[in-house]
């Protein structure tokens, strides 16, 4: 790649090999074994693969997850090499994981947990009322209720609220890079078509946002529509594409890309 092109790049996974961290009785594990992908800004990129070949434990690694060591490779960020990287630091420098299983917080209302995370990503005071305004916007375009921003997060949510909460946020704090770690996962068809729906609504504000989209299915994809389509089989992108490799997927199964 030239220098020109690897300075448009958002994002850099450059053959990325992760394992588990060793603990008293259990010896690491490789699970990533040479992962590379780039995503340029604007670009939607899916990652699909079948159970335990590596998909969430990428998405940890991204953000950092201390369950896991980078054992070589690197991943960059507009460039700079964020591998050694604490988690804090990437999530303020713009990067957004939504998570496949949302924590709960309780006593912790939606409002005030954004307003603290954005205090914290952009490093300035949003007043209550400044917030508000805004989420009750965002929570219009999101086909959200208004009182969805007392309650508190993720207590008692349904799984479609959830994720919708983690399509908010993503909405709010204005990443530049966004993981969807199988946001679709547990959904059903009508609150998935409503958190795809959410991820475009974004775009449309910031078409600069680059996305990683983690799957089992193809139906998300029917609704993102995304740029290029990476399989993952054993800890290694098997093959790089467009919709139509899940158009095989869907065909002929994980067992055409081993």
């Amino acid at each position: 790649m030239s220098n020109a092109a690897a300075d448009e790049l958002l994002f850099e996974i450059d053959d990325l090999h992760v394992s588990t961290v060793e603990a008293p009785g259990q010896p690491s594990v490789e699970i990533l074994k040479g992962v590379s992908l780039q995503v340029a800004p604007g670009e939607v990129h899916a990652l699909m693969g079948p159970n335990g070949c590596g998909k969430s434990t990428l998405a940890s690694a991204l953000l950092g997850s201390p369950e896991y060591e980078v054992t070589s490779g690197r991943i960059l960020f507009r460039g700079d090499d964020i591998t050694d990287w604490d988690t804090d630091v990437r999530g303020k420098a713009g990067i957004f994981l939504a998570f496949q299983y949302p924590q709960e917080i309780a006593g912790v209302s939606v409002l005030n947990f954004l307003r603290q995370s954005l205090s914290a990503r952009k490093g300035m005071e949003m007043s209550v009322l400044e917030l508000r305004l805004e989420l009750m916007e965002w929570m219009e375009r999101l086909g959200m209720e208004e009182s969805f921003m007392e309650r508190y997060l993720n207590e008692g949510f349904s799984g479609g609220e959830k994720k919708r909460n983690e399509i908010l946020q993503m909405a709010v704090l204005e990443p530049e890079m966004a993981i969807l770690d199988e946001t679709d996962s547990g959904l059903d068809i009508d609150a998935l078509r409503v958190v795809a729906s959410g991820v475009q609504e974004i775009r449309k504000d910031r078409p600069e946002l680059g996305a990683l989209a983690i799957t089992h299915y193809q139906r998300l994809l029917d609704h993102l529509q995304p740029d290029h389509v990476h399989i993952m089989v054993d800890g290694r992108i098997a093959t790089s594409g467009g919709m139509e490799l899940a158009a095989r997927l869907e065909a002929d199964g994980y067992e055409s890309f081993l």
